[in-house]
């Protein structure tokens, strides 16, 4: 029962009906242009071509005004405003009014068409059956014969009291029709002035770009502030342990720690440099760190590490390089967290379509600072993925080796060597 009484009591149904009276109101201007203006302004070709052909002139030029009416941007916007706060109904406020093609143009065009025609439609009922409903309620006391201009024969004996009965039903079937419009446009919104597939796919393509802008930024951070961070958790720990034992051991502690939070710093400014280049201002230009700064990472981690180096660093692509190095500057930091400050041996081999990096240290006991769950194995494939690169990490015996192999052009990835 409630849900039949719906459309009586729910205040969606005279929001709706609102805009469909906003549409009778915009069909005025067209009805007097087509009744008065028109008809003055092309009154030769009615005595040229006879009244069959100027009714059809006259409709047509109708339509160009409403067609040219929809074009302009103040009553899409209107509309866009009253669709929003008065019809209602499944549709997306993102893509109202979003206007990027002729195509949506041309849907824009055809909904405010049918919101017009059917505003006219529902406004002529609203002015007529109401009152018609009203005056019905004298008829069993006067016998009226005119009913809302509608003339009825007289009407004797008890079937006066029928013609209110017509009036409650007219009322009742007007409010059903309403809602009823109302639904139907509301259905039928989303089609028209909702986004075109073309608007969906660049907007998936735009959230796609930001994502990935994001992860990029967050294994930035990851890489360069949290080896940072990490160095300067191992070297102050060991140097509080050994403070007043080792005062050589703690200064060169300190100026590792030292290090590590200058290069820090200059990592972070060059992230926040990415981040206000996206927002539109100056970003910072400092060059990021490739395999040739490879003695200075080396220097600062604190780890012994045996570096073997074979081939010309020099000829390593800048793109693949900044990203080798985020990946070992990664690796010694997953050493400090998870086996502590053991001996390292690293071996960067540069050939002509590729560069392999090989790390190897033991499983030595993990450090204060490690933790579970982190990111830094995922980042490092995220890195290698994106240079479609290989990468092999896990226990050998009782090492620890991690293999990538990044190929220096994207069309040398066929010459890259199977993994082991």
């Amino acid at each position: 029962m409630s849900i039949a009484l719906r459309p009586v009591t729910g205040g969606i149904t005279y929001r709706r009906w609102a805009y469909l009276i906003l549409g009778g109101a915009l069909l005025v201007p067209f009805i007097l242009a087509g009744s008065v203006v028109l008809p003055l302004a092309l009154i030769q070709v009615q005595s040229l071509f006879g009244d069959a052909t100027f009714v059809l002139l006259i409709l047509l030029c109708i339509a160009v005004l409403m067609l040219l009416t929809s074009l302009i941007p103040a009553v899409r916007t209107v509309e866009a405003a009253a669709v929003r706060e008065l019809l209602g109904g499944p549709l997306s406020v993102h893509g109202i009014g979003s206007v990027r093609s002729w195509a949506a143009r041309w849907r824009w065009t055809a909904w405010f068409v049918l919101h017009v025609l059917a505003g006219g439609a529902v406004s002529i009922a609203t002015l007529f059956v109401p009152p018609a409903a009203v005056v019905s309620f004298t008829a069993p006391f006067t016998g009226a014969q005119n009913v809302g201009g509608v003339h009825l024969p007289s009407i004797h004996g008890w079937w006066r009291w029928a013609v209110p009965l017509g009036g409650v039903l007219s009322l009742i079937c007007l409010v059903y029709g309403v809602a009823a419009v109302g639904a139907v446009l509301a259905r039928l919104a989303p089609l028209f002035l909702g986004p075109s597939a073309a608007d969906r796919l660049a907007a998936v393509e735009d959230q796609a770009r930001a994502l990935a802008q994001r992860n990029r930024l967050a294994r930035e951070l990851h890489d360069s502030v949290g080896h940072a961070l990490s160095v300067v958790s191992i070297q102050a720990g060991a140097a509080g342990r050994v403070l007043d034992t080792d005062p050589d051991f703690v200064r060169r502690a300190l100026a590792a720690i030292e290090e590590s939070a200058r290069s820090a710093m200059t990592d972070l400014d060059h992230v926040l440099g990415l981040l206000r280049e996206d927002a539109g201002e100056a970003a910072d230009r400092t060059p990021q760190r490739t395999l040739g700064a490879l003695d200075q990472l080396i220097a600062s981690s604190g780890i012994a590490v045996d570096l073997r180096v074979i081939g010309d660093l020099a000829t390593v692509p800048q793109v693949v390089s900044r990203e080798a190095y985020r990946i070992v500057q990664e690796g010694l930091t997953n050493v400090l967290r998870h086996a502590g400050k053991v001996p390292v041996t690293l071996c960067v081999d540069v050939q002509p379509e590729f560069v392999e990096l090989t790390m190897i240290n033991p499983l030595g006991n993990p450090s204060p600072a490690a933790h579970r769950g982190g990111r830094g194995l995922p980042g490092m494939r995220e890195r290698v993925t994106v240079l479609q690169g290989q990468l092999t990490a896990g226990a050998d015996g009782t090492s620890w080796r991690v293999n990538v192999i990044l190929p220096l052009f994207l069309n040398s990835t066929e010459h890259i060597p199977p993994r082991a």
